[in-house]
């Protein structure tokens, strides 16, 4: 007689309710739940009420009239703390030639005081495009607003979409999820957003072709990513990791290499590499200057209440001096740096023990381990982790808990800075605005320790990346077993 799982060949529990494809190999939470055609369409439509949603919000702050520059009046400024709508879409309308319609990189500079001009933007080229494009058509604050909505929305669903394959319903949390609403267009994330989930779909979902041959596409992607903003470029390390190990099982090593694919992972370091230098090659040329301008403007940037980084909140008073202003630009990114080892090291301990290295949660706990670390931690870097929360199968307690400090933190700080702006009391026994914004920084700082290890420690929810615990299950997959690390 047959069992649950033998029987026709179908995905069924074993005795003790774990899920097991027709193989009898584990599946990951969410495997076996994929969309249908008519459900990733649901997906996306949902998505784009979500978007309309985040949309809606950001443009309380528009109108209902404007200045001779295009400025929303009056009291822009107190509106946008006030209400918490505030966007970085909306406030650099003013301030970067972008109402202007100039070019940006290929005119300005950055003066000693730090101040930048002539048309240079504080991103990546690929945003600086975005920023001048949705500004094209337009003559006011609330106008360049809605027509960068338009150009960010479709990454957004294609996001979404791409989660449906990958994840099946735990894509809900990005189409559903408040992050969406809350900043969604505070800044012009959800188009790197969007490029490194599909480098994530590419490897894992990509009909036809070679590890090494999806996975160099997907470091293509992860090089545009870095073009927008730069943090997809950190997971072309695990990529590379993943393709020397043979991916799945160590079972796609290419034919006549037995241990390490050197060959492959180099492919995928070049083509990530190229594509950075490809993006960004003809602004250098173009306008050396005004393109050198944008990076050291980030250089520059001082830990102040717009980083909303623990390095501030933690060192107060001390973080206003120059001092330390010295130091944490050198012991950041070091941290930053080591971070990332120690999430590479403890995804390669994983893999000798399973066969597979597990690139994706190891990128979910290097953007963890930036969040924490990094100078500065801007509200709308939690769209960078939401794809996670889908791509992984951490527990729920930790994204609810997660998005409960998140929204403490995103909504308190501008009511924060709006009772500082209007020149009333923000100590922390004054009012909840205060105490919910060291709930906030100090709760997702706390959270993404604990998601570190969390992400290491859990399985994926891409069902064909499961790991292949046992030699028996490395068998079934490609015929070869892994090799031992050793």
């Amino acid at each position: 007689m047959t069992g649950p799982i033998e029987e026709r060949g179908r995905t069924g529990k074993d005795a003790a309710g774990v899920i097991r494809g027709p193989s009898g190999m584990r599946r990951p939470e969410g495997a076996g739940r994929r969309w249908t055609m008519a459900g990733l369409v649901l997906l996306c439509l949902l998505t784009g009420v979500t978007l309309l949603a985040g949309y809606a919000n950001k443009a309380r702050c528009t109108g209902p009239e404007f200045n001779e520059w295009g400025r929303s009046v009056p009291a822009f400024q107190e509106r946008a703390y006030g209400q918490a709508c505030y966007s970085d879409i909306q406030k650099l309308w003013i301030g970067r030639e972008i109402d202007r319609h100039m070019f940006p990189y290929v005119h300005g500079g950055i003066t000693e005081e730090g101040d930048l001009y002539g048309g240079v933007v504080e991103y990546p080229v690929l945003t600086g495009m975005l920023m001048w494009a949705g500004a094209m058509f337009v003559d006011t604050d609330a106008g360049f607003l809605a027509a960068s909505a338009l150009l960010l929305a479709p990454f957004g669903m294609a996001t979404a979409w791409w989660l449906g394959r990958l994840s099946g319903r735990r894509a809900l949390l990005w189409a559903l999820g408040p992050p969406l609403v809350l900043y969604a267009f505070h800044n012009w994330d959800l188009a790197v957003v969007a490029c490194a989930t599909a480098a994530v779909f590419t490897v894992h979902r990509r009909a036809g072709g070679s590890l090494r041959g999806r996975s160099v596409f997907a470091a293509v992607l992860l090089g545009l990513g870095a073009a927008f903003k730069v943090y997809p470029g950190m997971f072309v390390l695990p990529l590379l990791l993943y393709v020397l190990t043979g991916g799945r099982g160590g079972a796609e090593l290419p034919a006549g290499v037995r241990r390490f694919d050197v060959r492959g992972a180099a492919g995928v370091a070049g083509a990530s590499m190229a594509t950075v230098a490809a993006v960004n090659l003809p602004f250098a040329l173009v306008g050396f200057e005004g393109w050198r301008a944008s990076f050291e403007f980030q250089a520059q940037r001082r830990v102040d209440l717009s980083t909303n980084s623990i390095w501030y909140w933690g060192f107060r008073p001390y973080s206003d001096t120059e001092a330390f202003q010295q130091i944490v630009g050198v012991v950041s990114p070091l941290l930053v740096l080591a971070s990332f080892a120690l999430a590479c090291l403890l995804g390669w301990r994983r893999r000798a023990r399973t066969g597979t290295f597990p690139w994706i949660q190891v990128s979910a706990a290097m953007l963890c381990g930036f969040l924490l670390l990094h100078k500065v931690h801007s509200p709308q870097y939690t769209l960078w982790l939401l794809p996670f929360f889908a791509l992984v199968s951490v527990r729920w307690g930790w994204i609810v808990a997660y998005l409960v400090a998140d929204a403490m933190m995103g909504i308190g700080i501008f009511r924060w800075m709006y009772l500082i702006t209007t020149g009333q009391a923000t100590g922390i026994h004054d009012g909840f605005t205060a105490q919910a914004v060291m709930i906030g920084v100090w709760g997702r700082a706390a959270l993404l320790v604990g998601l570190f290890v969390a992400f290491l420690a859990t399985r994926s929810s891409v069902d064909d990346d499961e790991e292949l615990s046992t030699p028996h299950d490395r068998r079934l997959v490609g015929g070869r077993p892994a090799v031992p690390s050793g």
